[in-house]
Parts: C-alpha cells; structure tokens; sequence
C-alpha cells in the first residue's frame, strides 16, 4: 500500500513538473499525447520501473553533447514512431449487413502517431540538421574496414592533420574560455565604485 501511494506521489510531481517543463509543446500535441497515453496503457509499477528509455543523465552535460544527443533522440522517436504506425491495422472499411462501419477507433490512434511523428520530424527537421549530419557522419566511422591494409595506410597518413587539428580546437575553445573570464573580471572590476 505505501509503494502505491509513493508511486502515485511520484506521477502526480512527475505530471505536475512534465507541466511546467512542457510549456514548449503546443497544446494540441500535449492533447493528443495523453490521448495516446491511455491508448498504450501500462500500470504505473512497469511504467515506473527499471531504467527510462532515454536516458536523462546524458543532458547534463556541455550544451553541443547535448543537442547531439537530443538529435539522436528525436531520430529514435521517428523511427519509433514510424513503428508504431505500421502496428495499426490498416485502415479499411467494414461491413455490417449492407451498411459500410468505420473503424475509428485504429484510424484515430494512426492519426495521432502520424501528428506526433510530424511533430518530431518538424522538430529535427528545423532545430537539429546540424546535429543529424553529424550523427551520419559519426555512424558511417563505425564502417571503417579496420583490417583492410589501404585503410591502415591512408588513415596513418591522414593522421598529423586530423591530429593537428583536434589539438587547436581544444586549445582554441579553451583560449576563448580564457578570454571571456578576462573581459568578465575587466568588466567587474570597472564597475567597482573607485575609492
């Protein structure tokens, strides 16, 4: 009875902070999300237990770590999405008697996923370009034959560049950082009433 009540603690807070965090997303989707929530229901100690499907640890860290993971999260989202569409029965009339009947209810959760997949693509689409091109350009060095000798020689010969470079943007972010830490304390210590 005590874990029932902790858990229900848990989903009102969890609801209630979902609220306030969620003031990004349009009414419409907030709606048709919590339609598709009752449609895939599950009760709340599997819902709530185990590990989340996207982990949040991974947007605590630097902001371009984070827009590269969010892309990768919206990229799942659409394929599983796309998924979960292609589960629905497919959308056909049925037959009472002479009377042609709807199934609504297959074609109404279809058309919600197929909302909230635009929704997400839109998203990706607009807000994370950037970060899907690096995504792709990430999953093709998962492809590189390792054992093949031309690879071998071409990436030891590639090397002092890629080398040379991945050492200067390190410095040059922290070079910037240093910058920034320079005019702020300027700026501090002009503002200062002079004694």
């Amino acid at each position: 009875m005590a874990a029932m009540v902790r858990t229900v603690v848990f989903l009102c807070f969890c609801l209630t902070a979902s609220q306030v965090r969620g003031s990004h997303i349009p009414k419409e989707m907030n709606r048709t999300l919590q339609n598709l929530m009752r449609h895939y229901d599950l009760p709340p100690e599997v819902r709530l237990s185990g590990k989340p499907v996207f982990s949040r640890e991974k947007l605590t860290g630097k902001m371009e770590a984070q827009k590269v993971y969010l892309g990768g999260v919206l990229e799942t989202y659409e394929k599983l999405f796309s998924h979960m569409i292609k589960q629905q029965p497919t959308p056909s009339p049925q037959t009472a008697g002479n009377a042609v009947v709807q199934n609504n209810g297959d074609d109404d959760v279809r058309g919600k996923l197929g909302y909230i997949l635009k929704m997400v693509h839109d998203l990706r689409k607009h807000r994370y370009q950037e970060q899907e091109t690096l995504l792709q350009n990430l999953q093709s060095l998962k492809h590189i034959k390792m054992d093949s000798l031309e690879v071998q020689s071409k990436a030891l010969w590639e090397l002092p560049w890629l080398y040379e470079e991945a050492s200067s943007l390190v410095n040059t972010n922290s070079t910037i950082k240093q910058l920034r830490r320079r005019r702020q304390a300027r700026r501090r210590f002009k503002s200062r009433p002079q004694a």
